[in-house]
């Protein structure tokens, strides 16, 4: 017993003179801007500053900035049947899995042994059993923190997955929402094609009587027949990219190829005119693809802390208690015979040929490129919420623009009809209007569409309140 006593106490002396090698984790400095470049300007002639924290476009919840009633459902659809989402998922319990396996290495393991032989001896052909029953134990002891940093290691790998995942959720909605506004953007483009096509066949059907009537060249005729065929066409083309779009939508919703349900008009789609983006700092903590390149920098960080631990030597402690009787009856209630053994040892790599020292290099290495990956994640969100600032403006302004010039086209168009029917010009002129009405009203669409396609990326690169 004093011996046990004594081995006891020298394996928790062991245990609490232990220390954990390699660098602890330290938040690389990053170069932050006070503003993001690409802010409204304010009256001053400076940029706004930014809004109040209550007011942050990027912590609103996606349900707060997309408000089509139908467009929320189909978000909620794909989070929940999306492939991408559900392999993520399983990503992350694979990772939890890997920190369990990480985490086992720092304790004792246990097993139990048993065994029953009979044994027949010649001449006698006498039988005898023996049975042993023995518990072993073995533990190598984290002296150099080795399992501990393998275990920060997995841990940090297992929240890098769970931010992967929140990366997943980001893009997916994103995509979901860009979609739909580019299919209501050829909703809106069919929908002014189809009136152009009746507007046109109306021209066309007024120049076949006048040129039946010798008040009209052939020309006017073919001419109208153009404009009619060039609508058509519009439309065919129109009709593919709607059901391609219908498609790719249903991909993202875990669906097979279908049609899609329609809510709000692209037009009438609710918008923040402006957005307040809040604190360049604050990304740090909100974009999901930044925190999962961190936590992917803790992993690296920590693993030279194993490649380390690999120079010094490893204690290892064994031990075993069993007993053996020679038959089973004895074994169960009879006199047995009792051992137990333990042991220590000490292993202290001397060469090995290079691999221990290119392990540790290896490390390094690889931490270094975690951290300027993260550096560069870091930088790169700051470009795309400056960029998406800047488009989100432009795309607001152009819109505008281009709405009084579709105005203007179709004023036009009006009076150059009416001169043709009361016969002071020719249909040369109404064919030019025509088209440039028609050309203007499909690139409006387009315009509206373009706005919002930002503004979902506007709110993707600020990291958003997406759950």
């Amino acid at each position: 017993m004093i011996r046990v006593r004594v081995f006891t106490a020298f394996v928790l002396l062991l245990s609490l003179c232990g220390c954990t090698v390699g660098p602890n984790y330290k938040r690389p400095a990053v170069s932050v801007p006070v503003d993001y470049r690409g802010l409204p300007p304010s009256a001053s002639g400076q940029p706004t500053p930014p809004g109040p924290p209550a007011e942050d476009f990027a912590v609103m919840k996606w349900w707060a900035v997309f408000r089509d009633d139908v467009l929320q459902g189909l978000i909620k659809e794909a989070l929940t049947n999306n492939y991408d989402v559900r392999v993520a998922a399983t990503r992350i319990i694979e990772a939890d899995a890997a920190l369990g396996i990480a985490r086992s290495n720092q304790f004792p393991s246990v097993n139990l042994a048993g065994s029953l032989q009979n044994l027949r001896s010649q001449p006698s052909s006498g039988n005898s059993s023996v049975g042993s029953l023995a518990v072993q134990t073995s533990w190598i002891l984290d002296f150099w923190g080795q399992y501990r940093r393998a275990t920060e290691a997995a841990r940090a790998n297992l929240l890098s997955t769970k931010y992967g995942q929140d990366v997943v959720r980001t893009t997916l909605i994103s995509s979901v929402a860009q979609d739909y506004f580019q299919l209501r953007n050829y909703d809106s483009q069919l929908e002014y094609s189809k009136s152009m096509l009746e507007a046109n066949k109306e021209i066309l059907r007024i120049n076949t009587i006048k040129f039946k009537g010798g008040d009209a060249a052939i020309t006017d005729q073919l001419q109208a027949e153009i404009l009619v065929q060039q609508a058509q066409a519009q439309i065919i083309s129109l009709q593919q990219l709607i059901e391609q779009t219908e498609n790719q939508i249903s991909i993202l919703l875990g669906r097979n190829p279908g049609p899609i349900a329609r809510g709000i008009a692209l037009t009438a789609q609710p918008h923040m005119p402006e957005v307040p983006a809040g604190l360049p700092s604050a990304i740090l903590e909100r974009r999901p693809d930044v925190r999962q390149a961190e936590e992917e920098l803790v992993a690296a960080n920590a693993n030279v802390g194993v490649a380390k631990a690999a120079f010094f030597p490893q204690f290892s402690l064994t031990g075993a208690f069993g007993v053996e009787s020679s038959s089973l009856q004895s074994f169960l209630g009879g006199p047995t015979t009792a051992a137990w053994a333990a042991a220590g040892q000490v292993a202290q790599p001397i060469f090995e040929g290079g691999r221990i020292r290119a392990s540790y290099r290896l490390a390094w290495a690889q931490r270094d490129e975690a951290e300027l990956l993260y550096k560069q994640t870091v930088q790169q969100a700051f470009g795309d919420v400056s960029n998406s600032l800047v488009g989100y403006q432009q795309s607001q302004q152009f819109r505008i623009k281009l709405q009084d010039q579709t105005a203007t086209y179709a004023e036009a168009a009006r009076l150059a009809n009416v001169r043709f029917l009361g016969g002071y010009t020719s249909f040369l002129e109404v064919l030019v209007t025509q088209q440039q009405y028609f050309t203007s009203e499909l690139s409006l669409a387009q315009a509206w569409n373009s706005e919002l396609q930002t503004y979902v990326e506007l709110y993707t690169a600020l990291g958003g309140g997406w759950l």
